[in-house]
């Protein structure tokens, strides 16, 4: 018997206050410097699904959070004179130093010296794509995107497979090391040498009892290999901070976390020691559960990507009170 419960940090809390989000929760939308146009499927989806849903207001005073919405290649000068025009036209920004506010950025920006990018960097919600460079994500206060899935209906059974692989990794998802190398050359492993799609990765997936990721590749697999039931391990050599729903999941019930200066032999040792059969189809069952999470529709549904995501900025939205001007 599998507590679904359990997947999620604060389980009592998250649905009711995903219900009071969808009821109450608004944010109001400033208008970008320029006509918008964004890097990454999963930035242009996001923004997309924000402009028609009901939580965009019309009305800032009434608005809970604001979004800055600026183009992937604007440059940073262009975007501080647009935190400066805000700054003098709007008086929110000014309430808080943005701390009210968030925009999204790919890769997420660095630290500059100009006083509104300073302010924007330190103070407001950043939204990004897992993973994130290295300095450009501060824990606690900004957000990941869910890793876009493409692949749309779940295995029918998840505990009762025969799995040939101990391990699948997906194209692209492990940079070239020596991990690499022995990776590929260990039997029990199967190593993409081209990009697959459609029936052949719903196969591999499928037969493999691990998907492994490694921080700083190609991650964007995550998603599907969670709705195959196929068990994520990320090769990461530091604490992770920038995980997608580290707000609203327990990510060490759906995935294994190993680094990569045991080579392979470390890896399995791990995978032995942390997996066992009963665990394995509680951790599959569990992410088919969490890949719900993972999924990008062109109109949103309950729970799925865009609105974790959006859950996550209600979260947000206490950082910092400030006093409302009440007029008699």
């Amino acid at each position: 018997m599998i507590d679904y419960t359990s997947l999620y940090l604060s389980p009592t809390i998250l649905f009711p206050d995903y219900q009071n989000m969808l009821i109450s929760f608004k944010i109001y939308i400033y208008t970008p410097p320029n006509a918008l146009s964004f890097s990454s499927p999963t930035e242009s989806n996001f923004f997309t699904c924000l402009q028609t849903s009901p939580f965009v207001t019309q009305n800032p005073e009434e608005a809970h959070l604001y979004f800055v919405p600026f183009s992937s290649n604007l440059s940073t000068r262009s975007v501080a004179r647009f935190i400066r025009d805000l700054r003098m036209e709007f008086p929110y920004w000014n309430r808080t130093l943005g701390a009210d506010h968030f925009y999204v950025s790919r890769a997420g920006l660095g630290y500059e010296s100009d006083r509104n990018l300073v302010e924007l960097k330190k103070n407001s919600v950043q939204i990004s794509c897992f993973p994130v460079p290295e300095g450009r994500f501060v824990p606690h206060k900004d957000i990941t995107f869910p890793t876009l899935a493409n692949i749309t209906r779940a295995l029918q059974s998840q505990g009762n497979r025969t799995a040939k692989y101990l391990g699948f990794v997906r194209y692209n998802g492990v940079k070239e090391s020596n991990l690499v190398n022995e990776l590929r050359n260990d039997s029990d492993f199967l190593i993409e040498s081209e990009p697959s799609s459609g029936t052949t990765l719903v196969g591999r997936l499928g037969s493999s009892v691990f998907c492994l990721f490694e921080h700083g590749a190609d991650v964007s697999g995550i998603g599907e290999a969670l709705r195959f039931g196929c068990v994520p391990v990320v090769v990461v050599d530091r604490p992770m901070l920038d995980l997608p729903l580290m707000d609203v999941i327990r990510w060490q019930k759906i995935a294994i976390f190993v680094g990569s200066r045991g080579g392979v032999k470390e890896v399995k040792r791990v995978l032995d020691r942390t997996c066992k059969d009963d665990e394995c189809v509680g951790r599959r069952r569990l992410g088919v559960v969490a890949s719900q999470h993972f999924v990008w529709n062109n109109m949103p549904q309950p729970y799925d990507s865009f609105h974790m995501v959006m859950y996550q900025l209600w979260l947000r939205r206490h950082t910092i009170r400030y006093a409302r001007r009440e007029f008699v």
